[in-house]
């Protein structure tokens, strides 16, 4: 395994991560306050969609 590579990778999610937070932090704030009223259940698929949706992409680049 490159650990270069994935140190990168991580780097890359970082930055992407603290964008909306440096742009807008009242925005963001107010996503926070509103995933606390949906259900872990629907925060769970929410995670899920985002798993398989970046395997997807990790797939289709690298494949």
């Amino acid at each position: 395994m490159d650990w270069k590579l994935m140190v990168t990778i991580l780097g890359v999610v970082m930055v992407l991560e603290g964008i909306p937070w440096f742009l807008s932090p009242s925005a963001m704030k107010q996503v926070y306050f509103q995933m606390l009223a949906l259900s872990e259940k629907r925060l769970r698929l929410m995670g899920l969609f985002f798993m398989i949706s970046g395997l997807l992409v990790v797939y289709w680049v690298r494949g």
